[in-house]
């Protein structure tokens, strides 16, 4: 079994996701979209592989909004275009943050700026905490989606919707790949730091907070994914148009 990680920029580490998914027998395979040279300039071309190759597909984070079609370019609406035919194949898809916007959109929704960012640890409110508990999950977003028509919500908080289900996809808003490795990753690219300091967290406290929560956050996120497996990825398939 194969799984793709379809990694936006370089620093999309997928943590306690990747172990989960290997645990299940899945070889990873990562697709870079933009390196890190282009980071600050991501309009480039992007060579997608074959979606219908693979037997479970992860979109995961990025720094970019789902709806700058602009700023973009070239890869976001094929980009868009391949995970829409990979759902309507029936291909299980886990979209994580940027990769849960993407799916939201690609499915008839939209994408737009949240009146304000959400970062660190938060408790959540869900509908199936056996799908997804209440948390803390780890959210680091500017952008929210509205629902594609028929999707069913399953978690949100007072800013965002923060995870759906439609048909054999599983769209979150919060990151369940965090660990202290990738948040190190995160804070260390240009302006990481002052950027989550910006929105008033204090950096060594959330370093601190993840470290903390290692133990319990590794085993959501292993329980979120072997219940994504054995629920959402054997549902039906649902089509749009």
């Amino acid at each position: 079994m194969r799984a793709l990680f379809i990694e936006h920029d370089h620093v999309s580490k997928g943590g306690p996701i990747w172990r989960a998914f290997e645990k299940h027998g899945y070889e990873i395979e990562r697709f870079l979209v933009v390196p890190e040279k282009d980071y600050a300039a991501p309009n480039i071309e992007a060579a997608f592989p074959n979606f219908s190759d693979f037997d479970v597909i992860v979109p995961m984070g990025a720094p970019y909004g789902a709806y700058e079609d602009d700023r973009i370019g070239k890869w976001l609406l094929p980009e868009l275009a391949k995970l829409k035919a990979a759902h309507n194949d029936g291909i299980p898809i886990f979209g994580i943050c940027f990769g849960g916007q993407l799916m939201a959109r690609a499915l008839g929704g939209s994408v737009a700026r949240s009146p304000k960012a959400e970062l660190g640890w938060h408790e959540i409110e869900s509908d199936d905490k056996t799908l997804i508990p209440t948390g803390p999950w780890f959210e680091y977003h500017w952008d929210r989606w509205t629902l594609p028509k028929g999707a069913l919500e399953i978690a949100r908080t007072e800013i965002a919707s923060q995870a759906f289900v439609m048909g054999r996809t599983l769209g979150l808003q919060f990151h369940p790949e965090i660990d202290p490795e990738v948040l190190e990753e995160w804070l260390a690219m240009d302006g990481g730091c002052a950027e989550v300091e910006g929105e008033g967290v204090v950096v060594d406290q959330l370093r601190a907070q993840t470290k903390k929560e290692k133990i319990a956050s590794d085993k959501r996120a292993f329980d979120l994914v072997n219940t994504f497996l054995r629920r959402v990825a054997t549902s039906d398939v649902e089509k749009v148009d």
